[in-house]
């Protein structure tokens, strides 16, 4: 059983379920859904997950006490990402991520970056969930959309009063050091662009890997990619100031990396995060520094 998140901070999740067209979705089904019960995120990004004309996957695996946001696009057979969250949403904003080129290769790729009415321990702040495209060579599409999606967040950012925090997380299907994630974390510009998030996994981590695509997981060794070594590629951020980011992580973890009475969830691994507010905000000298 998973510890309770803190009532005063806030635990986000992401996972890539594996569409349920695969490896047997009703067993991995209970699996997903014991896990979310134990986990009891605030915020939960899920991709690959199924949107029919009858039945919300999404909807089923969370339960009433979630509001959802739909990505923009789905593919033919209804696979899209959902981010969710137990407080309320205020505006909504969906992000196209076809930049051209080869994009169009993906056919539900997409982000969202929503307004999360948090209780006042945190107040409202910015959720981004970003959703790329995965083919491996097209590393070059993901950092475009890399920057389309941080430059609508700064937009927004520079619309409000004050410090404004933002998470970003989700399956951006690109290692610690590709060129969109080095971009993320502040570690490279593009296309001009400069923006800086850290990542929960560096902060709090347990200081290995944190692959979340790995052969070490039987459904990555059956599946499509067998031949790929370890990765990680789901990723918990927090956009930063000039002098750090704006909530703490503390803790960071891989959840969904065993399996339940010999299931496994999905073929990635999750990443649950749980973040707080710090006593002090970026920036400002201690007043025991100042005496």
């Amino acid at each position: 059983m998973a510890a309770a998140p803190d009532p005063a901070g806030l635990r986000v999740l992401t996972l890539n379920v594996l569409a349920p067209a695969w490896a047997d979705w009703p067993r991995r089904r209970g699996v997903v859904l014991a896990g979310l019960r134990d986990l009891r995120p605030d915020v939960v990004a899920l991709q690959e997950i199924h949107l029919g004309a009858d039945h919300d996957e999404a909807a089923d695996l969370l339960g009433p006490g979630y509001h959802l946001a739909r990505h923009p696009t789905a593919s033919e057979d209804g696979t899209t990402a959902v981010l969710a969250s137990r407080w309320p949403f205020g505006t909504v904003h969906r992000v196209d991520l076809d930049v051209g080129g080869r994009s169009g290769e993906f056919g539900w790729g997409g982000a969202v970056v929503a307004e999360v009415l948090g209780p006042p321990s945190i107040g409202p702040l910015l959720v981004v969930h970003h959703k790329p495209m995965f083919q491996l060579g097209r590393e070059r599409e993901r950092e475009q959309a890399a920057v389309r999606t941080a430059r609508v967040v700064e937009d927004l950012v520079g619309e409000r009063a004050g410090p404004v925090h933002v998470v970003l997380l989700g399956d951006l299907d690109a290692a610690p050091d590709s060129a969109s994630v080095r971009f993320w974390t502040g570690r490279q510009s593009l296309e001009g662009t400069s923006v800086v998030y850290h990542d929960a996994w560096e902060a709090a981590g347990d200081g290995g890997p944190g692959h979340t695509f790995t052969p070490d997981n039987p459904l990555v060794r059956d599946g499509d990619m067998p031949l790929v070594g370890p990765r990680r590629i789901d990723y918990v951020m927090v956009r930063g100031t000039d002098f750090g980011p704006t909530l703490a992580v503390a803790s960071c973890r891989l959840a969904f990396d065993e399996p339940r009475d010999g299931t496994w969830a999905s073929d990635h691994y999750g990443v649950v995060a749980d973040l707080t507010v710090p006593s002090r905000a970026p920036g400002d000298f201690s007043p025991l520094f100042l005496a």
